[in-house]
């Protein structure tokens, strides 16, 4: 049985009690939002050594990283090094999103490598198996995407992102209404090539039953991806994304049903004045599903900033109800990311996370702030180094710009902390061991 099967009949399983401890919730409420869908526990049944992770209501905001190879970059040592930066600076899940090279090697590598719940895309191997075998992604067989979906669920995937929203209905209306970017997702872009090839419904969609049974079986979460998000501002909240979220949230339905934990992926590019509509509407439509958001990006002109940019939105979005950020780097529209891209953008996620997370009262937030308040009052530098989200960042600029004061070199000897402290708490700053 599934995690979500388990909760329905009142069973507690060991990935529960560690959710529940972690998070700081009573594990009767916890298995009670499992079991309403509105928590979710990507944990495949083959049971790696993983850190176990809940996702959705009530929970810390959780942050992803994608990683993987491309036709220009395909070696898996390279994408090993930014598990080795996840490892470092601790993201939540990771994604592989391999394109190039030996994808399956580089999965398993991961897979290896990796103590993180695990996500993929399988119509990405799916669609360049095609061009290997038959010349072109239009030629992907029905065939061709499930064997990969049941492969990558043995290997131990935990959770997948599927496009299944992306119906024949969704891209008549994309081409009535036109578009300023049409699609920017990759895999909507292959589901789109293939319906309009073939003149058929979406493979996954027609066949989501099928899907279903794999996904029970293994207890991988399925990630309802939205392969019509906007990928310009001039797009958001358009029919197109709002028919396909619509087919999305009939989707958790059935899938609920099914004994199938389930999240919902949401829009790129969304102004500001949008993003709390957008969040709220997601979970009106998807009765509360886990919200899986790329950015929002708040605007298209920051290319090599992307990451500040989607970290705006992330804030905004996760405050409003979303459960889950994945993370931009500063590559982001310009080239893959190298493994100092990876970093920056899971640094500025985790940021975004946690801004949110105060505001959701998330036990635990609030301490952690105060304690580097208090610590930044006391001018206790090595206090301050424990409680920050990158240490690394810390040492440089201390290092860099030291003083022979307590205090930072921005202020020196007229630090505020250190005037007040003297005059009116009576303190000794004098004693506070430099950093």
């Amino acid at each position: 049985m599934t995690q979500l099967e388990k909760a329905l009949r009142g069973e507690i399983t060991p990935q529960m009690e560690i959710v529940a401890k972690e998070e700081k919730i009573a594990l009767e409420e916890l298995v009670g939002l499992i079991a309403a869908g509105r928590v979710v526990i990507p944990y495949n049944k083959v049971q790696r050594k993983i850190r176990v992770v809940g996702i959705g209501e009530k929970l810390r905001t959780k942050v992803n990283v994608n990683i993987g190879t491309s036709e220009d970059f395909p070696q898996t040592e390279e994408e090993l090094k930014k598990v080795s930066i996840c490892l470092k600076y601790g993201t939540d899940t990771i994604m592989d999103l391999s394109t190039g090279g030996n994808i399956k090697e580089t999965r398993q590598a991961i897979l290896q490598k990796a103590p993180f719940p695990l996500g993929t895309v399988p119509i990405y191997e799916a669609a360049i198996k095609a061009i290997e075998k038959r010349g072109s992604i239009v030629e992907m067989t029905v065939e061709d995407i499930f064997e990969v979906i049941e492969a990558q669920a043995e290997e131990g995937v935990d959770f997948m992102t599927v496009h299944v929203g992306l119906t024949s209905r969704a891209v008549e209306l994309l081409k009535r209404q036109g578009r300023v970017a049409d699609i920017v997702s990759r895999g909507g872009a292959f589901h789109l090539a293939w319906i309009l090839h073939h003149g058929k419904e979406n493979p996954l969609y027609q066949h989501f039953d099928r899907l279903l049974e794999i996904a029970r079986r293994h207890d991988v979460t399925l990630s309802l991806g939205d392969g019509l998000r906007p990928g310009a501002i001039a797009d958001a909240t358009d029919r197109p994304q709002i028919e396909e979220l619509i087919t999305l949230g009939e989707l958790v339905q059935r899938a609920r049903e099914a004994g199938v934990q389930v999240m919902v992926e949401g829009p790129g590019h969304v102004p500001l004045d949008q993003i709390e509509m957008n969040i709220k509407l997601q979970k009106r439509l998807c009765q509360g599903a886990p919200f899986y958001v790329l950015g929002p990006l708040v605007t298209d002109i920051a290319p090599g900033y992307d990451h500040i940019v989607s970290a705006i939105g992330g804030a905004l979005a996760a405050a409003a109800g979303a459960d889950f950020l994945c993370y931009v780097t500063p590559s982001e529209h310009l080239g893959l990311p190298s493994p100092d891209d990876v970093r920056e953008g899971l640094i500025a996620a985790k940021i975004a996370a946690h801004a949110a997370d105060l505001v959701k009262g998330v036990p635990g937030a609030w301490e952690k702030d105060l304690k580097l308040s208090q610590a930044r009052k006391k001018l206790d530098w090595s206090a301050q180094r424990k409680l920050v989200i990158d240490p690394l960042k810390f040492d440089e600029i201390r290092q860099e710009r030291q003083t022979t004061s307590t205090a930072c070199s921005m202020c020196g000897e007229f630090c505020a902390m250190k005037i007040v402290s003297e005059f009116l708490d009576g303190g000794s700053p004098g004693d506070v061991r430099r950093g």
